[in-house]
C-alpha cells in the first residue's frame, strides 16, 4: 500500500550547489538520499515532494556548507500481508514466476500458481498444467502478499506471492473459465 509520510531532516547543502535556487537544491538532495531506498519500518521511499525551507540556514566554521532544517511529504511502498495486487508478471523461471507490486518485485513459487500442479516448459518458457492453463512473462495477475521480510536493498528484500485464492491468479484465466463454462452449458442443449 502506498502512504504518504510528512518528514523532518536537516540538509547540508555543499558550496557547489549554492548557485542553485535553494529549494531545488535541497529536494535534489533529499531526492538522492531517500528516493528508492528501503527502510524496514517505512518500505520504499518513492517520491519525495512539498518541501519546506526553514527560514535561516546554519554554518558551521570549517565547513563550506550550510545546514538547513527541512519539512517534506514523501510517499512510500510499504506492502502487508494478505494485501492482494494488481501486478504483471516479470520473468518466468523453473522455480516460478517474479511479478511486480508496486515499484518491488514478488516471487510466486510455482506450488502458489493455483490448485493445479504446474510445469515449466524450457521451450515456451512458461509456466503450465497438464489441461494447458498457462502463466507466461507479462500476463497481468491478481496476487496476494503471503510474506514480506525488508531488507536494506531491493536485491535483499524478498516477498512471497500467491495466486491459490479464489478470485487471484492471471486475468485471462476467469475469460477462460467463463468460456468453457458457456461453451459446456451450449453442449448440454
Amino acid at each position: 500500500m502506498y502512504y504518504e509520510l510528512k518528514a523532518e531532516d536537516t540538509v547540508r547543502v555543499p558550496p557547489s550547489m549554492l548557485v542553485m535556487k535553494l529549494k531545488d537544491a535541497i529536494t535534489k538532495i533529499l531526492r538522492e538520499k531517500y528516493e528508492r531506498r528501503l527502510f524496514r519500518d517505512l518500505g520504499m521511499i518513492v517520491a519525495v515532494e512539498d518541501v519546506d525551507v526553514g527560514e535561516q540556514g546554519t554554518v558551521i566554521p570549517g565547513d563550506g556548507g550550510i545546514y538547513y532544517k527541512v519539512q517534506f511529504n514523501a510517499i512510500s511502498f510499504l506492502p502487508h500481508v494478505n494485501e492482494v495486487f494488481a501486478g504483471q508478471v516479470r520473468e518466468i523461471v523453473e522455480f516460478g514466476a517474479f511479478a511486480s507490486i508496486g515499484p518491488l518485485d514478488g516471487l510466486v513459487h510455482i506450488s502458489q500458481i493455483g490448485n493445479e500442479k504446474f510445469f515449466y516448459d524450457k521451450k515456451t518458457k512458461a509456466l503450465s498444467t497438464k489441461r494447458g492453463t498457462n502463466l507466461k512473462k507479462d500476463d497481468g495477475v491478481l496476487l496476494k502478499v503471503s510474506t514480506v521480510s525488508l531488507k536494506g536493498t531491493t536485491t535483499d528484500t524478498k516477498i512471497g506471492l500467491t495466486m491459490r485464492s479464489e478470485g487471484l491468479g492471471v486475468k485471462r484465466w476467469e475469460k477462460e473459465r467463463k468460456a468453457a463454462k458457456k461453451a459446456k452449458k451450449e453442449a448440454k442443449k
